[in-house]
């Protein structure tokens, strides 16, 4: 189904959106793009952030469009997903999603794999299920872990999720006051509201008690695909000096700063990404 997504596309691309199964319970909606013209460059999986609305990635899309083709998986969490029955929104699970869909579009060696926040962890965990190796993966701001106070814990677990509305003024305060610098990057502020307020409240409240739980710690060693971690170091809410880490972990790790949300979620991303593949995958010379 061609959808109004061409806002999202560069000049001449085109969008297809699907509702694709990726188990007997749940389906998730994947946005394909098809820039103007045929090229060499590989396929990109975007993978956007948790609850991440599209909108905020609307400058990257637009960017990334002109000359990649994109498959825009929106995980399970997000509103747009279909759920029949039960469902984990676990990473674990999140992570064979990807891989699902990575099978299902046929995929072979040479594709990229592109995730931010949630997105990005959730790729470092499918790549033990993988079936076809990527080129490489560039990840913006990856979850090491998932902090949740215990406080806010036992209101998710308590709260009813149709009493949401009551309780989502007092996370955007939360946000605001102790996890986000709105001084330096108040966008990314406004993006968190904007996914909030079109949040779905049953399936946010699963995948934040599932989240709380998960550490990407033991898995990095294992992972030995070419990655590049994209560091936004005034982003305080996704861990800085985690980012460091998670590179150095990496058998074949590299890191670059975007320093704030809003440069990781602009043309400048596109634009590191390009140069990463350039100088990392020239013809008859990738990384294996």
């Amino acid at each position: 189904m061609i959808d109004s997504f061409s806002e999202y596309c560069a000049p001449g691309a085109r969008a297809l959106v699907e509702m694709i199964p990726v188990s007997s319970q749940v389906s998730l909606r994947v946005i394909s793009f098809t820039p103007a013209e045929a090229n060499n460059n590989p396929p990109v999986v975007f993978v956007p952030g948790w609850i991440s609305h599209l909108t905020g990635w609307q400058a990257v899309l637009r960017e990334l469009t002109r000359d990649f083709k994109v498959y825009c998986i929106e995980t399970r969490e997000k509103i747009s997903s279909q759920i029949r029955g039960k469902a984990e929104f676990s990473v674990a699970v999140i992570g064979q999603d990807l891989s699902a869909l990575i099978e299902h579009f046929g995929l072979k060696k040479r594709y990229v794999l592109l995730g931010s926040s949630l997105g990005a962890t959730a790729i470092l965990d499918c790549c033990r299920s993988l079936k076809t190796p990527p080129l490489a993966l560039v990840l913006i701001v990856p979850n090491a872990e998932f902090r949740v106070p215990m406080t806010w814990k036992i209101i998710i677990t308590l709260l009813p999720p149709r009493l949401y509305l009551l309780v989502k003024p007092a996370v955007k305060w939360y946000l605001r006051n102790f996890r986000l610098d709105i001084h330096t990057d108040m966008a990314q502020y406004k993006k968190y509201c904007t996914a909030l307020d079109e949040a779905d409240p049953w399936k946010l409240k699963k995948a934040v008690l599932a989240l709380a739980k998960y550490q990407v710690w033991d898995l990095l060693a294992e992972i030995d695909y070419p990655t590049l971690i994209v560091n936004a170091s005034k982003d305080v809410l996704h861990e800085p000096e985690n980012l460091v880490k998670m590179a150095a972990a990496l058998k074949n790790g590299t890191s670059a700063d975007l320093e704030t949300n809003s440069r990781t979620h602009s043309i400048e991303m596109v634009e590191l990404l390009r140069k990463y593949l350039a100088d990392n995958f020239k013809p008859g010379k990738e990384k294996k």
